[in-house]
This record gives C-alpha cells, sequence and structure tokens, in this order.
C-alpha cells in the first residue's frame, strides 16, 4: 500500500510519518512546502517531495507519478492569529490546494481513500447545553482559519456525494505534543518556562487569556486515530477527534510552573488576545470510537512533560 501525505514534514505529519513507519508496512509519499525535503527517515520506504499545492500541475504530475491507495490532507495554514493578519492567504492556501489534489484524483481517475483534516474550530461556539459538540452541531466559523476549514469540509463532502470519491472528513480538536512550533499556546508557554529556568529571561511568563477552556489530545494519539480512520472509517462521514475534556489555558500554566524548577511570576499581555475567542469548547469522540474503536491513551500530563522537556533540550542546545 502506498499513502500520500500531503504536509508531511510539518507537526502533525512528522508525527505520522513515524507512525506509519513503525505501525505498518506501507510506503509513504511525503509533501512538504515552502521549505526544500528533508532526508527520508526510512529511504526504502518514504519519498519526500517539494508540493506547493496551490500548482495544479505540478499536483497532478505527482499524483500520476505515484498514484495513491490512501491519502491523509494535512498541508494547510493552519494558525489562527496568521489567519487574521493574512485572510486570503490562509483562504486560498486551504481552499486551492485541496480543490487540486481532488481535481487530481478526477483527472486521473483514482480513488484513494482521503481523509479531509478539517478543524473543531469549524464549530464556534455553543451553549453549555450544546456541550460536548457532536459531528452534527452547526458549524459556526469565528475566524479566517475556521472559514477555511468549512470550505475544506464540505467540499469533500461535495466531491464524495457528486464523484463517488472516497472521502471522510476529519474535526480535530486542538492536539498537542513534541514538535509542535510555539506560536501555539502549549509549546509558547513550555518555551518561555524552559528559558526562564536555564537564565535566558526574566522569571515572567507573559499569557493572553487564561479563561477559554478548550479540548487538547496529544498528537500521537492523533496519528494513531488517523491510521484507523482511514482503515475503519465510513466514506463520506465526518468524524470528531477529541478528548471529550475541557481544560482552561489557566490549567496549562499552572501544569508548567509545577514543574518548573525555579520561581515564575505569570504577567497578562493584552496583545496575546485574539479578536474572537470562544470560551468554552469540548467534542465528543463516541462515534470514532463506535466506528474505530479509537480512545486517546497518553494522559495529558505526560503531554506537558514531554513537550516541557522537548523545549527544556531545545533551550540548552539553543
Amino acid at each position: 500500500m502506498r499513502i500520500l501525505i500531503t504536509g508531511a514534514t510539518g507537526f502533525v505529519g512528522s508525527h505520522l510519518r513515524q507512525y506509519f513507519l513503525a505501525q505498518t508496512d506501507w510506503d509513504i509519499v511525503g509533501t512538504c512546502y515552502p521549505e526544500s525535503p528533508p532526508a527520508p527517515l526510512n529511504a526504502q520506504r518514504e519519498a519526500l517531495h517539494y508540493l506547493d499545492l496551490r500548482d495544479a500541475e505540478a499536483t497532478h504530475a505527482l499524483l500520476a507519478q505515484v498514484p495513491p491507495d490512501y491519502v491523509i490532507h494535512l498541508a494547510a495554514q493552519s494558525h489562527v492569529p496568521t489567519s487574521y493578519q493574512d485572510p486570503w492567504g490562509t483562504l486560498e492556501n486551504n481552499i486551492r490546494g485541496q480543490l487540486n489534489l481532488l481535481e487530481g484524483f478526477k483527472t486521473l481517475n483514482i480513488a484513494p481513500r482521503t481523509l479531509v483534516i478539517g478543524s473543531g474550530e469549524e464549530y464556534g461556539r455553543a451553549g453549555a447545553d450544546e456541550l460536548p459538540l457532536t459531528e452534527d452541531h452547526p458549524l459556526r466559523p469565528e475566524n479566517p482559519y475556521s472559514v477555511s476549514k468549512v470550505a475544506q469540509d464540505v467540499m469533500g463532502y461535495q466531491y464524495f456525494i457528486s464523484f463517488g470519491l472516497p472521502i471522510i472528513r476529519i474535526r480535530p480538536f486542538n492536539h498537542v505534543g513534541p514538535g509542535q512550533s510555539a506560536r501555539f499556546v502549549l509549546p509558547a508557554f513550555a518555551s518561555q518556562v524552559a528559558g526562564i529556568e536555564a537564565g535566558k529571561q526574566e522569571p515572567v511568563m507573559r499569557v493572553g487569556n487564561l479563561t477559554p477552556a478548550r479540548d487538547f489530545t496529544d498528537v500521537r494519539d492523533v496519528a494513531r486515530a488517523y491510521h484507523l480512520v482511514s482503515m475503519r472509517g465510513k466514506p463520506g462521514e465526518v468524524y470528531n477527534i477529541a478528548s471529550g475534556t475541557p481544560r482552561t489555558i489557566r490549567s496549562l500554566v499552572d501544569q508548567l510552573i509545577a514543574l518548573a524548577t525555579v520561581p515564575i511570576r505569570v504577567e497578562i499581555d493584552p496583545e496575546r488576545y485574539r479578536p474572537a475567542d470562544v470560551p468554552v469548547f469540548y467534542g465528543s469522540a463516541v462515534k470514532l470510537l463506535q466506528d474505530t474503536g479509537w480512545e486517546p491513551e497518553i494522559p495529558f500530563e505526560q503531554t506537558i512533560q514531554d513537550v516541557l522537556d522537548e523545549w527544556r533540550q531545545i533551550t540548552i542546545g539553543g
């Protein structure tokens, strides 16, 4: 079997490659952009290609060269603050890239089982009586990133219903773990703790709004979910990937400070606030459990420890 992973060198893509190399005998084709491909993790089973998915001709050429049996379409601009700064760049990147991929399937008359990766952000805010969010909840996107993900989601369904392509849509809630950019909340805090411990910054952690509650799942559990959905998910369906547990941003800060080796003071920075922030946000993965048997396995305390330890190593090395 051959699987195509777009965005294969990003945060989730890197974990997915490690997972598939360790847990399957599948060959991996990965795309990366904007950097050139790094060395493969396994030269016998993995090939990485530079590809801008906005380029339809190049996208179709790669599909013709290495037609896949499975596709996990991760490539996207996924940073919410960046989507506010460059809304059209986010919309164009996320929508056009997927359109070119699906049109490539049509043009080449191939039908790989494909995961279209959306986001729990598609749901927007909900009342307490609507939580946890299930797959039939209305979509109420509140930022340009989530608008782009709604478009990818419904596009995936349209290509399933119109052309019979075996597309499965995924709405993962927040996922975290080693290897994530410091632009995101947990590594942003962990990098500050590591810098303070190393004496590279004053003992003050600067944070934004600490009151929102989010649903966090370890990226290594997410990788396992993608494999299970690829194998057992039903084409045309949509699945949440979620822990089902809301955790406030303040609780992340508190756990990191408890793990720190030096005293740290917390300071609110209004510049870190978002224009719109959903107060409480968590999902149900009951449908995913029923159809694939997936449940999260990695304790969140372990995730926090692993992320902090990684940033300690990065800080020492830097």
